[in-house]
């Protein structure tokens, strides 16, 4: 198989901040901070006099672990992208030479160092995450040369391990509680869902590339059901979860906010290919502002 030829365009000279910004992906910074904010309201701890923690926890699971993982993502997907996406700083060569690696190391190691001031559950779940995103990109792992393993990786990374973070942080460094871990997997198993529509908009470049997505393993109508099943099952033990803990308010603000996706599903599956970014603009909005809900309610009981 012939790679594709990238533009040599910048050599090896460094990357302009606007291109290296673009590298690290800021809209896709919002899913592991927004998960980090849950897991702080769910630790039940006032936030008064800590916001400087919240601030930094924030900037470790967005602009840095998130940041970073896109950066390896990049790196390593940089012939793919030049299929796919050519106008990405990689391959379109405004970030030249090997200055993706470079960028992709150093903000590992910059998340690494950030976290190891917040206690050690924090480093660990930061650890952790750093690790995935080497693994999901990566060879010889490379997660996402299948989609079974790599969408759950990104989702436990993006989603779970930033919510743990959150909780951790806000609880001294201590270990969460199992409700709050609880959750935090739940979402994580729904994310992979959400992942395997972002798959959608690369079904060409990924099959010509050996990458086996799930649309490429399954096709995109039967990804698309998958996917919804995988996104929906999970609230629904949510909802089931926050009733037996003795939080019907918010078990049914969960379940209202299934049943309007469920809604948006069923549309979804009539063009999921042309409609998958309109779900995410729609339906993955109301997911999360479910986990959300659930954040507030384990926040309640602990108060």
């Amino acid at each position: 198989m012939n790679e594709p030829t990238l533009n040599p365009e910048l050599g090896v000279r460094p990357p302009r901040p606007a291109a290296v910004l673009e590298l690290l992906k800021p809209i896709t910074w919002f899913p592991p901070m927004w998960a980090f904010a849950c897991g702080v309201i769910a630790a039940g701890v006032p936030l008064e006099g800590q916001w400087w923690l919240l601030a930094v926890g924030v900037i470790l699971a967005g602009p840095l672990a998130c940041g970073n993982s896109q950066a390896i993502n990049d790196w390593f997907d940089r012939h793919v992208d030049a299929i796919n996406e050519p106008g990405r700083p990689i391959p379109s060569g405004r970030v030249g030479g090997r200055w993706g690696l470079y960028i992709a190391i150093i903000t590992s190691l910059l998340t690494l160092a950030v976290a190891s001031f917040l206690g050690p559950w924090v480093l660990a779940a930061t650890t952790l995450g750093v690790l995935l995103a080497w693994a999901y990109s990566a060879p010889p792992i490379r997660l996402k040369r299948n989609g079974w393993w790599g969408n759950t990786a990104v989702g436990f990374s993006y989603e779970g391990l930033a919510w743990v973070t959150g909780t951790a942080l806000m609880l001294g460094g201590a270990m969460p509680g199992w409700q709050s871990v609880t959750l935090a997997v739940l979402y994580s198993i729904g994310a992979h869902g959400i992942m395997t529509l972002n798959d959608f908009k690369s079904v060409e470049g990924d099959r010509r590339m050996g990458l086996r997505s799930l649309p490429v393993q399954l096709g995109v109508t039967r990804a698309a059901q998958l996917a919804c099943w995988v996104m929906a099952l999970p609230q629904v033990v949510v909802i089931g979860l926050l009733v037996a803990w003795d939080q019907p308010w918010h078990a049914a603000g969960v379940a209202a906010v299934l049943a309007a996706q469920v809604a948006l599903m069923f549309r979804l599956l009539q063009r999921p290919r042309e409609l998958a970014p309109w779900y995410n603009a729609t339906g993955v909005t109301l997911y999360v502002t479910g986990m959300m809900i659930s954040a507030w309610a384990l926040h309640v009981a602990a108060t």
